[in-house]
């Protein structure tokens, strides 16, 4: 079969999962948002990638801005035209999309609707909901009814779809109070790119080009907006010593917050690096000490970051600053792979980081955790089978 396997944001594990269906003799269209600032995954052919692999990059030239309402939204929707039009154009046998903002996913659900094409709605979070809770927290009344409106428009396209992919049993409960049956959804976890994230040495090529030095190394790798509490990082670089330092290798608005600190000799233990190549991913989080990471409470319940997952692919401690419900927090604390804080507890966060500093074996147990969490739950051949059937199903119709 013919899928356009489609991620808005280019991460790197739904890469590999279009590379191992391709390998099984599908065509794999995979596709992105060209303009996303976030971390992506490697989005060219490869030595050893199938010949029906294909990278189809959309939305060139369209206008963004993740801090502007209205230029994201009138984004949003111009993209999910675009890549409508590639769905009318090209006719694949099945759409599978996920971690795309709801008006964008609009336009790919109606076209497939259009076309008679087999959506499947790989659901990431429910972006709906956080943009509700947001909005209204903001602009009560108006922000609430704003709110409605995206809600309405996501479970219109789950009703729409032919298949549910959730990460998470939990988020069946959102779809089952929206009345859409069991029988449509699958629930398939989210896994770490664990071949392409192997254990790494502290001191590489990487953290050599960089110039880290021997003082204990906190990391962050990822999307960083202010709602996701910069200053939590800021917190931890103002109370480390002399030689530690947190390393920030991030895009986004809070990202660039804490860079115009670091330029104006506010944080002189903090360094902000941009994002660097999924080729060195690997060696970026091998070069940490403990590795950090943040959500904020509004998203916790209904969001589950992708870092975290390649962070324990690392073998590194975590450190998560989360709401106690969300599926991350609840993955670092049962496997032991770190410690988690309430996403606003900067005292509590600053003490489990220089915890591990302070406790060379406790974090070399937390990491050897992680990494058999990983080794024991990220085989890629098993979450493409799942996927695989997924897709069957609904081009047959099942």
């Amino acid at each position: 079969m013919h899928c356009l396997l489609h991620d808005f944001a280019g991460h790197p594990f739904q890469v590999e999962l279009s590379r191992a269906l391709a390998a099984r003799d599908h065509r794999i269209t995979h596709g992105w948002f060209i303009s996303d600032s976030g971390p992506k995954g490697a989005l060219l052919r490869q030595d050893g990638d199938a010949a029906e692999l294909e990278f189809q990059p959309f939305g060139a030239g369209i206008p963004y801005s993740k801090a502007n309402f209205r230029q994201r939204r009138s984004g949003d929707i111009a993209y999910g035209r675009s890549v409508g039009d590639w769905i009318i154009s090209h006719r694949p046998d099945v759409v599978l999309s996920g971690n795309t903002p709801t008006e964008a996913q609009e336009g790919l659900v109606a076209a497939c609707r259009a076309a008679g094409i087999p959506f499947v709605y790989w659901c990431q979070d429910f972006y709906s909901i956080a943009v509700a809770r947001l909005l209204s927290r903001k602009s009560p009344g108006i922000g609430h009814l704003i709110g409605g409106y995206y809600r309405h428009l996501e479970r219109r396209q789950m009703r729409r779809s032919a298949r549910i992919v959730h990460i998470t049993e939990a988020f069946c409960h959102q779809t089952d109070a929206w009345d859409i049956g069991r029988d449509r959804v699958v629930v398939i976890p989210n896994w770490g790119a664990i071949d392409q994230i192997g254990l790494q040495p502290r001191d590489n090529d990487w953290s050599a080009a960089q110039g880290l030095g021997p003082g204990a190394r906190f990391l962050y790798a990822g999307t960083l907006a202010m709602k996701h509490n910069p200053g939590l990082l800021a917190g931890l670089a103002r109370a480390l010593g002399a030689l530690d330092e947190v390393v920030l290798v991030s895009a986004g608005v809070g990202a660039d917050a804490l860079a115009a600190d670091v330029a104006a000799g506010m944080l002189p233990r903090l360094r902000a690096l941009p994002l660097q190549p999924f080729e060195v991913f690997d060696l970026v989080l091998g070069s940490a000490d403990v590795l950090l990471a943040v959500i904020e409470r509004d998203a916790g319940a209904f969001s589950v970051p992708s870092k975290i997952l390649s962070y324990l692919c690392a073998g590194r401690p975590v450190v998560l600053a989360a709401p106690a419900d969300n599926l991350a927090a609840q993955i670092v604390r049962a496997t032991g792979a770190g410690r988690v804080v309430e996403p606003e507890d900067v005292a509590g966060f600053i003490a489990a980081a220089l915890a591990y500093r302070d406790d060379p074996l406790a974090a070399k147990a937390a990491g050897a955790a992680g990494r058999a969490y990983a080794e024991a739950n990220f085989e890629l051949s098993s979450v493409a089978d799942r996927f695989e059937a997924v897709l069957k199903d609904a081009v047959s119709g099942c």
